[in-house]
């Protein structure tokens, strides 16, 4: 079985509107942290000089949100309340939703904004069938080329309201995407809401999600070495953080030899 990884990497020297703080404890640090805390909690007391080269182990504290680097959508991160009931937290979804079969929409060349229902059937067609129900939707918009830059912030396609409705239609519950957002970027939506006066442009992917339960795997990458449409499984079970709208993921795709 050969694993391609299709997630992008939390780095703190990468642009981000929420910029990654990472704070390293050297192994050095590491020892005289450990002794401190020994002697603070346990009443012991410890010299690190007696280790080698007076070194424990390091310790890395990030500080990030929960959507920074390739993470999973809960329902609950869309509103407090939906029609179908209480949206479920990220530690509360059915972890098999996470490990299924995959199915690639290829939605490069599509303009800054949202693929409508037409876009993705016409992409339907190109396959040459639909996605079976649970496979997860993967759409490569080539958005991940401009990962780590402001321009992968506002320059990519999302999907319309009715293209996510669609897909959950065909019985999808995980729809992912390689671009920051599976809408179409803040500028985009605000600026047709400014002229238009339409609410319903604004953020219309994500709440779908307050009609019926789906999740979304945002800011994937590496989509152009998966080996077709299908013929993949992708395994992206989000971390268990309690109570969270969203969780990391190390998204993959296992490929049979």
């Amino acid at each position: 079985m050969r694993i391609i990884d299709l997630s992008s990497p939390v780095d703190a020297a990468a642009w981000e509107p929420d910029p990654v703080v990472h704070q390293i404890m050297t192994p050095a640090e590491g020892a005289r942290h450990m002794s401190e805390e020994m002697k603070k909690h346990l009443d012991v007391d410890f010299d690190p000089a007696v280790l080698p080269a007076g070194e424990l182990l390091s310790l890395d504290t990030f500080t990030l949100t929960s959507h920074t680097g390739t993470h999973v959508d809960a329902p609950s991160h869309y509103g407090t309340v939906a029609e179908y009931g209480t949206p479920r937290h990220i530690h509360e979804m059915p972890l098999d939703w996470f490990l299924r079969p995959g199915f690639l929409l290829d939605l490069r060349g599509q303009p800054v904004g949202a693929a409508g229902v037409d876009v993705i059937k016409k992409e339907l067609t190109r396959i040459g069938r639909d996605p079976e129900p649970y496979d997860i939707v993967l759409l490569n918009t080539g958005a991940s080329a401009h990962a780590g830059s402001p321009k992968y912030f506002t320059h990519f396609t999302g999907l319309t309201g009715d293209a996510v409705e669609f897909l959950l239609d065909l019985g999808v519950v995980v729809i992912g995407t390689d671009a920051f957002s599976l809408d179409a970027p803040f500028g985009d939506m605000i600026e047709r809401y400014q002229r238009s006066g339409d609410t319903s442009v604004l953020w219309p992917a994500h709440f779908a999600g307050r009609r019926r339960e789906y999740c979304q795997i945002e800011r994937l990458c590496n989509l152009d070495s998966l080996p077709g449409p299908t013929g993949f499984t992708i395994s992206c079970l989000p971390v268990k953080l309690k109570g969270a709208g969203a969780g990391w993921s190390r998204a993959v795709a296992l490929v049979a030899d």
